[in-house]
């Protein structure tokens, strides 16, 4: 039985780094199907994620083709754990809330499979109160979590807030896969 998650990509410049992270959940044996929101489609684009994940890549959540078998509700139910790498403060703010203005944030509120949070973001905003309490919230709800790292950033600043590494992230992906 193959291992299967649904990776969902949110915009950062981590989001180069989810790339690395499919080639080695696919050495591992484990296949990913991607969702990227609009953010992320700024930093990697759907062709790579889809060449390196051999699957299609999902976005757009008024899709006509995609959607006419609720294929959010699909995406999220079939995969055995859902893994949000990188996760922007953002993506964590909707999940913590319950919103859902796209294909990544409804899936996420959809899903009855684990979640595993890789957060990526300035150590400011990792920092800041409102980030902190989805985190809390997010916890209290039984979402994973893995990293951030401390460590220079593209900003330029230093910190929490740096994406753990793809093989990081990947060990902590199989820990809550079932065997």
């Amino acid at each position: 039985m193959t291992r299967r998650i649904l990776l969902i990509i949110s915009g950062g410049i981590a989001a180069y780094k989810a790339l690395e992270l499919i080639r080695e959940l696919k050495r591992r044996g484990i296949a990913s199907r991607c969702i990227l929101t609009e953010a992320a489609k700024q930093f990697v684009t759907p062709m790579s994620v889809a060449a390196l994940s051999g699957e299609k890549v999902y976005d757009d959540l008024f899709s006509l083709t995609d959607e006419t078998e609720m294929g959010h509700i699909e995406l999220s139910r079939s995969a055995d754990l859902v893994v949000v790498a990188p996760a922007t403060a953002n993506i964590m703010a909707k999940a913590a809330h319950g919103l859902c203005d796209d294909m990544a944030s409804t899936a996420l509120l959809a899903t009855d499979k684990p979640v595993l949070m890789a957060p990526a973001m300035n150590v400011r905003m990792w920092e800041h109160a409102a980030t902190q309490a989805n985190l809390a919230t997010l916890k209290g709800r039984g979402v994973h979590f893995v990293g951030p790292d401390e460590g220079d950033m593209a900003c330029g600043e230093f910190g929490p807030g740096r994406l753990a590494e793809p093989v990081v992230i990947a060990g902590a992906i199989e820990a809550l896969l079932p065997a």
